[in-house]
């Protein structure tokens, strides 16, 4: 029985042809049966596949030649967790809507944070008093984070620059801050921004939760599950996995998301076994958003690399 795994990986290189990569990697991930999502921009490439396990290794393999030094993250799963094969091109791979403001050499994102390794993240820990910030969309802190963490009030990855501009967080520019998203990319991002606007002292955690959920599964100082923007919807690092998340309609412990049943909304809200069994209880409790405002719809969500990553 063929073996089957998701692949994670970015990359931030100055890419002179997207469009002529674009079509390379379509024809790659078609040559060996891939689905899943890939972003490119004059920036770099960001990608989440699934596929059969040999015919990733030879993707990643070719794709290395190219891209080189990419740092790659496997998981369980397979190609029947994304509903196609998306490749695009885009002014950013993580959509900020800062692209001018970004700074891309051959080394990867200049004048970001400082990457810091799973232990070397511990160690700092051990010596400062570090403020954890989450660099995803608010909701997915719902069901995993790292201990007090601050989780700011972002739907999307285009709110982080008005949150930073805000000032709320102006408190935190003297103190040691450590950004963390799914895989690292949205770090890259937002540590530079956080540096442009004054923030002294800004790490990442390089690799993001999936590299320091390998490392420490949950014995660390991680917390609850890691939502993932494909149909998985979720994982978890081991067995010993907290439960953070309360279903919206009765409190009771949950880590599972399903979407509104208002198909003008589709919103992902926190239910738990018992209430999702009624599909009457699937509606947002304190009303539909807007339609326009989808950015947590799992259609959507599943092909979404901002989140993967």
């Amino acid at each position: 029985m063929a073996i089957h795994r998701i692949v994670l990986f970015y990359a931030f290189t100055p890419v002179p042809d997207p469009e002529a990569v674009r079509l390379w990697q379509r024809a790659l991930c078609e040559q060996h049966e891939l689905k899943g999502r890939i972003l490119i921009s004059k920036d770099g490439i960001n990608v989440t596949v699934g596929g059969e396990l040999g015919a990733l290794k030879q993707y990643v393999k070719t794709t290395k030649e190219y891209f080189k030094g990419i740092d790659v993250k496997w998981s369980e799963g397979s190609a029947a967790d994304f509903p196609r094969l998306s490749v695009k091109v885009r002014d950013e791979i993580v959509s900020f809507g800062a692209p001018g403001e970004l700074k891309v050499d051959a080394k990867g994102v200049q004048g970001g944070g400082k990457h810091l390794q799973p232990e070397e993240l511990h160690a700092l820990v051990a010596e400062k008093d570090v403020v954890f910030f989450d660099g995803r969309n608010s909701f997915e802190a719902q069901i995993g984070k790292f201990k007090d963490a601050v989780v700011p009030d972002v739907s999307t990855t285009r709110d982080f620059i008005k949150e930073l501009d805000s000032g709320k967080y102006d408190a935190l520019k003297d103190k040691p801050v450590v950004t963390y998203c799914t895989g690292g990319v949205r770090c890259e991002v937002l540590s530079s921004l956080m540096v442009n606007r004054g923030f002294s002292e800004v790490y990442q955690l390089d690799g993001g939760i999936v590299r320091y959920g390998e490392k420490y599964r949950d014995e660390g100082l991680w917390e609850g599950s890691l939502y993932v923007f494909d149909q998985r919807m979720r994982l978890e690092f081991s067995p010993e996995a907290k439960t953070i998340g309360s279903c919206v309609r009765c409190s009771a412990a949950t880590s599972d998301f399903y979407n509104c049943t208002n198909l003008s909304c589709r919103t992902l809200s926190l239910y738990c076994a018992e209430c999702a069994s009624d599909p009457a209880n699937l509606r947002c409790p304190d009303g539909c958003q807007a339609p326009e405002r989808k950015a947590t719809d799992v259609s959507a969500a599943s092909m979404s690399l901002n989140s993967a990553h």
